[in-house]
């Protein structure tokens, strides 16, 4: 994999151990690098889900300001739509489903809204197309 694109979002966290846990659970996510920075002490952990050089670096911080809320959010585009539905199952179990899923049809699909432990926003989609979109694009 090539570093030419975009690579990364950078996300402060008040508890990197559960943002950690909420994106492997909702987004398949899993840590690929974790460092405490030499000078500041901050602890730093890049998650991927291996099929892009793209990562989500959490940067633990004492104060967190939501920087994603819901129409800023990252996107995950799930395996199906039965798929979809069981992680907004657990996610309203868990307390953390915003936005019920919906179908809003060609192109923005099946999706739903979450919040992560510090109030970003994490989408789930099915059918959104992004990749045929990319494909297609001259």
């Amino acid at each position: 994999m090539v570093d030419i694109g975009l690579t990364h979002i950078a996300l402060p966290v008040s508890n990197i151990e559960r943002s950690i846990k909420f994106y492997a659970t909702y987004a398949g996510m899993q840590a690929i690098h974790r460092r405490s920075d030499i000078k500041t002490g901050i602890d730093v952990v890049w998650l991927c889900d291996k099929t892009r050089p793209f990562v989500i670096v959490l940067i633990e911080t004492p104060l967190v300001q939501t920087v994603l809320s819901p129409l800023a959010h990252l996107g995950v585009g799930c395996k199906s739509r039965e798929f979809m539905d069981h992680l907004c199952e657990k996610a309203q179990q868990e307390g953390v489903l915003l936005q019920k899923q919906q179908d809003s049809g060609y192109p923005i699909g099946y999706w739903a809204f979450l919040k992560d432990p510090d109030g970003h926003t994490l989408e789930l989609s099915y059918g959104q197309e992004i990749g045929l979109t990319v494909e297609e694009t001259p």
